[in-house]
């Protein structure tokens, strides 16, 4: 009877404390009210429990707490806050629209992202920029520049003037994934890299990891640039755009079905070609010279739980010198997206992308034609899910498959009347798939960690053929694959750990440490990236690339959150890193891996970073110390050397001043060491012609790069059609005139014939532009 009772009553506890504990998921969608644009990063704080989410890429929230009321405040950075009361007592569906807040001149925030987010979040080695931001800072004729803008940033540098690509903690361009929707894009650059393919006007966010690179991502050895496309205004149609020295840009935008379905087409053009046509000379009118972007994305609210979401790019270069040559190169992407709600707890997100990048080049003119073409392809499928265990605790798995075709080139020419004729190297495919698990996990205030897993595999299929060489790389056998037919298989893990440990809300330690692999590679015989280098894949002869970073952080807020310090140092170990031997022949080479060496290479550095985030002056500097080596056998004798984009110190100031209500004035400098470069030691003369003598590879520096640049922006007063906003944008690049190094060129004297004597190329002195931006 007595132990009858004693069950009873512990059945009785269990159930009351069961019931106590009893909890319900809130969900929804964050969403700016005057566009109906969901809002990433947002936040979501409960009063009473001090716990609290934040939205993901897609706007989405999921928190979980117990049975009871609750004063739940909803926050975004340039918008009012929203409290709302909610009863708890069952699962239940909230989405909230956020009005912009009025902008006083006493406080000018910048639009973004929580204003405490570096300390509270377990995120290191990763940086938001506003597009509102990026519009602020100066560029070169005016063009607002996504890729100029990041290399604004700590640990970020780029590859000279002019130039595209940019260097992520001593990696290479190529080991930076750049995502556009998802959408992998192979050459960001325009103008041979003087401009980026990004139009700021339908863009909406910008994110980039320099470490720490979550479990969902991989594919790149250095860093991961993640842009995300508006979705379109779901409230009303709006027109945007700009008219500037070389280029004018329009965005058009608004709702198919209000609040339902959207739509967003956004274009950019140069005209340079334009102006061509009035030239008196009739071969130079017959030059083209231009390039565009075209983007466009439809977004459809199916219902609560679903959403639809179909996005593309297209851009172009085209160049043409009367008949005598002609070259054009460009991006194609395309993305379709399937938001899934499965509960209020299981987010999923299935994709699929399409992306294809290709350049050719030639003449039309004179006994001898030539066209050259060459691309790679890419089809992707991916399903991503976020499971929201609990206010502490979220959980992320997905699965993603890639299937590659490398078209190295070929060419066709043509001398006088005789046949065509055409030679090129086999096309390549390749097969990457990867799955993935991470979790993350809150204990109380002060500890976070977050630790994943990606096991990727990368195999080389058919058709196609492999060679096999003996000692001295001479072929001595050939191997024919079918289609689909496995050539080469690869995988490997990558595991994703970071921590951190806050003992107030002021001040955060973190910690991460992450391997990722790389298994297509850049070929190019210049220093940086170009519209004309080769993508190749892992191989038999060609291993991955593996990298191997551990980085410690201190973060701390100040005012209010008004300020933000940190600083972080890194270790990063590489393997298998891909370097040419000396004269090495690249181009249209079917035995290729005969003229590349792998090797090991380590890079480390430290990075400091003061922001200022609120108030009439807005922006931040930044410092950085860094170090990167590599050694690899058969290169520079097998004796350790300077990467090309080693950089040992990198210097950026960005600041942007409210002067007057609508009148503000941005500047930026920047300062870094030169570039790592080759140059001949000496000379020698053989039967009348003289040979440069080179020594260490890279042991000679460029002069230091530094320039300094100004914008004003001034909003005209538009007082009966508020809708209407319009201003000017004038902005001076390199204002002090600094000739800064392009190359260093060796020729023989031309005031002392028989001496070498050195010469130095430069691009650009000072540049003025004028732009006219509207919207309506």
């Amino acid at each position: 009877m007595i132990r009858t009772l004693f069950m009873v009553t512990l059945l009785t506890i269990f159930t009351a404390n069961a019931w106590a504990q009893q909890k319900y998921t809130l969900s929804g969608y964050l969403k700016d009210g005057g566009t109906g644009e969901e809002l990433i990063g947002a936040t979501i704080y409960a009063q009473e429990t001090g716990s609290g989410t934040s939205t993901n890429v897609y706007g989405f929230y999921s928190l979980t707490l117990p049975e009871g009321t609750y004063q739940l405040t909803f926050q975004y950075i340039g918008f009012a806050d929203s409290t709302v009361t909610v009863k708890l007592d069952k699962d239940m569906t909230l989405s909230i629209e956020l009005q912009e807040s009025s902008k006083q001149i006493e406080v000018v925030e910048i639009t973004g992202e929580k204003s405490s987010k570096n300390v509270e979040e377990v995120e290191m080695s990763t940086f938001d920029l506003p597009v509102e931001t990026i519009k602020k800072i100066p560029a070169v004729f005016g063009e607002v520049d996504v890729i100029k803008s990041i290399q604004l940033l700590p640990g970020i540098t780029g590859a000279g003037e002019g130039i595209g690509g940019f260097y992520v903690r001593g990696g290479g361009v190529d080991q930076n994934l750049i995502l556009l929707d998802e959408a992998p894009v192979y050459n960001a650059s325009h103008l041979l890299g003087f401009f980026s393919v990004f139009n700021p006007d339908a863009i909406k966010d910008v994110k980039v990891y320099k470490g720490g690179i979550p479990a969902e991502y991989g594919g790149r050895l250095s860093s991961l640039l993640d842009i995300r496309m508006n979705d379109g205004n779901m409230k009303r149609f709006s027109v945007s755009g700009g008219i500037g020295l070389i280029s004018s840009r329009l965005t058009i935008e608004g709702p198919i079905w209000k609040d339902k379905m959207s739509f967003i087409i956004s274009g950019r053009r140069t005209y340079a070609d334009v102006f061509l046509k009035l030239h008196p000379d009739k071969d130079i009118r017959k030059n083209v010279l231009y390039f565009f972007d075209l983007n466009a994305k439809y977004n459809w609210r199916i219902s609560e739980k679903d959403r639809l979401f179909i996005s593309g790019y297209f851009g172009r270069d085209v160049f043409k010198f009367g008949d005598a040559f002609f070259t054009n190169w460009g991006n194609a992407t395309a993305t379709a997206r399937w938001n899934h709600l499965f509960s209020d707890k299981m987010f999923s997100n299935f994709t699929f992308v399409f992306s294809d990048f290709d350049y050719s080049l030639g003449s039309s003119s004179g006994d001898f034609k030539f066209d050259w073409k060459a691309r790679i392809r890419d089809y992707s499928v991916k399903n991503d899910n976020t499971y929201f265990l609990s206010p502490n605790n979220t959980l992320k798995f997905g699965v993603i498959a890639t299937h590659h075709t490398f078209y190295p080139g070929k060419v066709s020419s043509q001398i006088g009347n005789a046949d065509e004729q055409s030679f090129g190297v086999r096309n390549k495919h390749a097969v990457e798939y990867a799955a993935y698990v991470s979790d993350e996990h809150k204990f109380g205030s002060k500890w976070t960690i977050q630790y994943g897993l990606r096991w990727s595999f990368f195999n080389n299929i058919g058709p196609g053929r492999e060679f096999e060489y003996d000692e001295n790389e001479q072929i001595v056998d050939t191997t024919n694959y079918s289609s689909f037919q496995n050539i080469k298989m690869y995988n490997g893990a990558e595991p994703r750990l970071a921590v951190r440990f806050g003992w107030n809300p002021k001040n955060a330690v973190k910690l991460s440490y992450n391997r990722t692999r790389q298994y297509i590679h850049l070929v190019s015989n210049s220093t940086v990236s170009s519209p004309f280098d080769i993508w190749i894949p892992t191989s038999r002869y060609i291993k991955p690339m593996t990298a191997d970073q551990v980085a410690l952080g201190y973060f701390r807020n100040f005012k209010n959150n008004m300020f933000e310090v940190s600083v972080e140092g890194y270790y990063k170990y590489m393997q298998n890193l891909l370097d040419y031997i000396d004269n090495a022949e690249l181009l249209l080479n079917e035995s290729l891996e005969t003229q590349v060496r792998q090797g090991n290479g380590y890079s480390f550095g430290a990075e400091f970073l003061v922001r200022k985030q609120a108030g009439r002056l807005t922006g931040w500097v930044s410092y950085s110390i860094s170090r990167t080596r590599r050694t690899i056998p058969g290169i520079n004798n097998g004796k350790e050397y300077a990467a090309t984009y080693d950089r040992t110190h990198d210097v950026a100031i960005v600041l942007s001043y409210q002067i007057l209500e609508r009148l503000s004035v941005s500047t930026n400098w920047v300062f870094t060491t030169g570039l790592a470069v080759t140059v001949p030691a000496g000379k020698f003369t053989y039967q009348g012609t003289q040979a440069p003598i080179y020594t260490d590879r890279n042991d000679f520096r460029l002069p230091a790069y530094h320039r300094l640049d100004v914008s004003l922006d001034y909003q005209f007063r538009n007082r009966k059609k508020k809708r209407f906003t319009h201003g000017i944008n004038f902005s001076i690049y390199n204002t002090y005139y600094q000739k800064n190094t392009f190359s260093i060129t060796f020729r023989e004297d031309d005031d002392n014939p028989g001496q070498t004597a050195a010469y130095k190329t430069y691009l650009f002195t000072i540049i003025p532009s004028l732009t006219y931006n509207f919207k309506f």
